[in-house]
């Protein structure tokens, strides 16, 4: 491994940053007013860290892919490549043809450094390009993510500020303040959103002290306060996201509802657009608003993504250009920034909370207490299979828990020893964060946490996060750090 990300040190800079709460979509030339509906389209971009470099460093899984291409489908190293740096191209390409396009973009911190690590700088300026240029500022949105695509239900409650944090400070390496101070939405990975009381607290405050004033959910992971599904035209209108823990303290944040499930033909085929083409203007509190459909997918996994997006994404600009008709593109920030011009808060829309918190809830009636969580989940799971407080996601037909006991054991494990290593270090004096030693275990850590070593099954990937594991235990047991000058 050849150095460190820049995941830790600078803590308290970026939440500086992120707090600043200006509006930075102030010079959209959309008016509310004239528009009847928008879409808003997002493309999630990542590659894991895996131990396969020389020597078996750590080093991109796009690296992997390029050094044995003859392996699966790793002969898509290449059109993955074009795939995270082609928006600098097709974006400036539209604007040239009197097209106004949106897209929103979220890259994990893995990619990030990976790129880094490549020394790719046909990406890595691309990117800057898209995050730092002027021009760009008015059609691309950045949202922020975990460092290295943690999810979210699964991860020690601790670690949950942790990657926020690596992840805001690897874009600021990247990019600059300037270009950390536009991003204002979260994108949680495999769209994983925690349900249980003291998980989605915890979840929800940490963004909330990491500057972020928006959650993109899926909307099977979220229902009503009376436990029934949201409406269809809900969906099409910012929700605020409530979340009580076991103490009844409760916290929210406003949410986006990204419609449907794991499918990249929907922003590959530009489906969002077509669906908001038969949206209507609706009332939020006695306000009329445009509905806004908002979805995000894959940026380069599958084929639809990596040979049919560009074009359609092409034809739905020209469409829009040459058949005004009240239905444009609008990033996330931009729409709701532009409800509160017109006197639209997160108090006015319709609350919402996780999914299956409403039986739960009814469940404990007045024992509100951590253990009256626990014995009412108890309860409810053993009178209902369907009954999970593992979370809910894109991908509701894989558990992130069940089998997995052999990644989650020493994931928890070593999070329980990093923290009990560091914390009062970093209590006693801040700058630990900015120390070798916290910093190669911290990245451990979280890459201990990536979703890829289960989402891909037992075998190859299992095997990465047991190396891992093992060099983080060992890099712990070796440090004897007592004072931060150590």
């Amino acid at each position: 491994m050849t150095g460190c990300p820049p995941i830790s040190g600078r803590e308290a800079d970026v939440t500086t940053v992120m707090l600043k709460q200006r509006q930075v979509w102030s010079n959209s030339a959309i008016e509310l007013e004239q528009v009847r509906s928008g879409f808003a389209c997002a493309l999630h971009m990542h590659q894991p860290t895996v131990p396969t470099g020389a020597n078996n460093s750590l080093i991109s899984h796009l690296q992997h892919m390029l050094n044995h291409p003859n392996e699966g489908d790793n002969h898509n190293a290449e059109p993955f490549a074009h795939c995270y740096r082609r928006l600098a191209e097709l974006l400036p390409e539209l604007i040239n043809e009197g097209c106004s396009p949106r897209i929103m973009l979220d890259y994990s911190g893995n990619l990030l450094w990976g790129i880094e690590q490549m020394g790719r700088h046909d990406i890595g300026d691309a990117l800057h390009y898209l995050a730092s240029d002027p021009l760009m500022q008015g059609h691309v949105e950045w949202l922020g993510t975990f460092w290295s695509h943690a999810v979210a239900p699964s991860t020690p409650i601790p670690d949950l500020k942790l990657q926020i944090s690596a992840w805001q400070q690897q874009f600021v390496a990247c990019f600059g303040n300037a270009a950390l101070e536009r991003v204002k939405g979260f994108s949680p990975p495999e769209m994983a959103l925690p349900n249980h009381p003291d998980t989605l607290f915890e979840f929800v405050k940490a963004l909330k002290e990491a500057g972020y004033q928006w959650l993109l959910v899926q909307e099977h992971s979220v229902e009503c306060m009376d436990g029934s599904p949201l409406r269809r035209s809900q969906c099409f209108v910012p929700n605020r996201l409530l979340a009580r823990n076991s103490q009844g303290e409760e916290i929210s944040i406003t949410a986006l509802i990204k419609t449907q499930g794991s499918d990249t033909k929907l922003v590959g085929q530009m489906q969002p657009y077509y669906e908001a083409l038969g949206c209507e203007r609706q009332c939020v509190g006695d306000v009329e608003v445009p509905s806004l459909v908002s979805q995000i997918a894959d940026g380069e996994n599958g084929g639809v993504m990596m040979n049919e997006f560009p074009e359609a994404f092409r034809q739905a600009n020209f469409h829009i250009r040459d058949n005004p008709n009240g239905t444009v593109a609008i990033n996330g920030s931009e729409y709701i920034e532009a409800l509160e011009r017109i006197g639209v808060n997160a108090d006015q829309f319709p609350t919402i909370q996780a999914v299956q918190q409403h039986r739960l809830w009814n469940q404990i009636g007045l024992n509100t207490s951590a253990e009256g969580v626990e014995e009412a989940i108890s309860r409810l799971s053993a009178d209902d299979s369907s009954f999970s407080m593992e979370g809910a996601s894109w991908t509701n037909n894989l558990s992130w828990v069940e089998g997995y006991a052999s990644v989650l054991g020493p994931m928890n494990q070593l999070s329980a020893q990093f923290h009990a290593l560091f914390d009062p270090s970093v209590a006693a004096d801040p700058t630990t964060t900015s120390t070798k030693a916290y910093k190669e275990s911290l990245l451990h850590v979280l890459l201990l946490e990536t979703s890829c070593f289960r989402y891909w099954g037992q075998g190859a990937w299992t095997d990465y996060a047991k190396e891992i594991h093992r060099r983080g235990k060992e890099l712990l047991s070796q440090t004897n750090f007592t004072t931060p000058s150590s």
